[in-house]
């Protein structure tokens, strides 16, 4: 299973880490972290040494209850970042977190390689057909509503089921438009409870048949750290243990804070097979 970035094939037979930038000011669990050109290259460089094939950027905030910004706003915050970051490391595969296609498509045309959207085009009429215009992979998420409303839309009459028919339908509209290289994402913690994501990572081996690389995000989210009793702060080892019983389930990508223990999951996991 491949997929073509800025022509080069990434093979994700071999799972893959996809480390995040948070470029926002109220992110989860690292906002504000990274609001410096030093902070920002420095955070960069580690987790590409660390072992990272993707940084995954994001100007938009998409935890629970996040205030909403500008479409200006998240242009002005993630466009010169991308430069920068492409000015010291050219040959990064950087994806973009963002439901906005006009951000998606500035952001590609300066540089990036792949657009990761949580909305899977529900939150943008235009960005189907601009990813295929731009030919760059695409993530497509779950999620219901918005970042803002999310937590008020976790009703399903069966969660697995409905994510399923979900990617279906997303899927189809993306290739009858010409969206050849789809990657989906179940979205752990977007419009669901914590029962609920535990569920999901419990039967996520039944998303082997869509046929596409599954992207699994859990690193140091709320289902941890609240089944756990801490704060995110303290969930680098619960995430550990979610991301490996993802990759015995089939994740292609794991989306994560902290890459080099993401990589020696992966290790551990393979040295298994």
């Amino acid at each position: 299973m491949t997929i073509n970035c800025k022509g080069t094939l990434i093979d994700l037979s071999s799972p893959k880490v996809m480390g995040i930038l948070n470029i926002t000011p109220d992110s989860f669990y690292d906002g504000g972290k990274y609001q410096t050109e030093v902070t920002i290259l420095k955070h960069v460089a580690q987790m590409l040494k660390d072992g990272a094939t993707f940084i995954d950027m994001g100007a938009y905030s998409s935890r629970p209850n996040a205030d909403h910004i500008s479409e200006s706003e998240e242009l002005n915050r993630i466009l010169p970042i991308l430069k920068l970051v492409l000015k010291e490391f050219p040959e990064t595969l950087i994806s973009i977190d963002t439901f906005r296609s006009e951000v998606a498509k500035q952001a590609v045309e300066v540089g990036a390689a792949l657009i990761n959207d949580i909305s899977a085009g529900k939150l943008d009429d235009n960005m189907l057909q601009t990813v295929a215009e731009l030919q760059v992979p695409y993530i497509m998420m779950h999620m219901r509503g918005t970042p803002k409303t999310m937590q008020q839309h976790c009703n399903y009459n069966n969660i697995t089921k409905d994510i399923l028919l979900y990617f279906s339908e997303r899927i189809a509209a993306a290739k009858a438009l010409g969206i050849i290289n789809i990657i989906v994402d179940p979205g752990f913690g977007f419009a669901k409870t914590i029962e609920q994501n535990f569920e999901l990572l419990n039967k996520l081996e039944l998303f082997k048949m869509i046929e596409k690389p599954l992207l699994v995000g859990v690193s140091r989210k709320s289902m941890i750290y609240k089944t756990l009793e801490t704060t995110a702060d303290m969930a680098l080892n619960g995430t550990s243990v979610l991301n490996t019983i993802a990759l015995q389930k089939g994740a292609s990508i794991l989306r994560v804070h902290d890459v080099k223990e993401a990589m020696e999951t992966i290790k551990l996991v393979e040295s298994l097979n």
